[in-house]
């Protein structure tokens, strides 16, 4: 299962819900101002339980986006190292949205959100009925730009693997036919195409 890796901008936002990741596989790399003194003791306490998936990073200088160009710089490494991750910047600026735009043309899996309860991974685990899954998938499709899965076979596979329990065989025809008569995707013979919302 590819690894999500969590980029939290701590002069934007600071996450009180940290606690809604420790039940997934996830990295979390906390970006931290030079100037800020003060860490919430709830935040830390949940990064300590992530043990050595969970990281600081107290950035060097200031000035307006020294943050966005340390946090831009670590993504860089983490995606040159593990191309088949999910990437998830944390933050309210709108600034990092061509960096998105970039990387997504590159075949880099990156999102942007305001906040972590917006990461499909735990909208989809959190789903309790098929009309919220079906919004969780179609946003995470969406954020796949051309690397959208182009068979049934692969799609259903890309669908369960955002599941923590997989669909079976006579659920994930539901799931597929929803999707096709809420005309998010059309599909002749194996072959799928899209139709989502941007």
């Amino acid at each position: 299962m590819p690894t999500n890796y969590i980029l939290i901008d701590l002069e934007n936002v600071q996450p009180k819900n940290l606690n809604i990741l420790t039940e997934h596989p996830f990295k979390i790399y906390v970006f931290v101002g030079e100037n800020q003194e003060k860490i919430s003791f709830d935040l830390a306490e949940t990064m300590q339980n992530f043990g050595e998936n969970a990281k600081y990073i107290k950035i060097s200088g200031n000035g307006k986006n020294a943050l966005d160009f340390h946090l831009a710089f670590y993504l860089g490494s983490l995606s040159t190292k593990d191309t088949e991750g999910y990437y998830h910047i944390i933050s309210k600026d709108t600034g990092f949205d061509p960096l998105v735009k970039h990387l997504r043309k590159n075949k880099i899996r990156i999102f942007r959100h305001n906040n972590l309860a917006e990461i499909p991974l735990l909208r989809i685990s959190s789903a309790r009925n098929i009309e919220e899954k079906i919004e969780a998938v179609i946003k995470n499709l969406a954020g796949r730009g051309q690397s959208r899965p182009r068979k049934v076979s692969t799609l259903s596979n890309t669908i369960n693997s955002l599941f923590i329990e997989k669909l079976s065989e006579s659920e994930m025809t539901v799931f597929i036919n929803t999707l096709k008569n809420k005309k998010y995707i059309n599909v002749e013979q194996d072959k799928v195409s899209y139709n989502l919302p941007k």
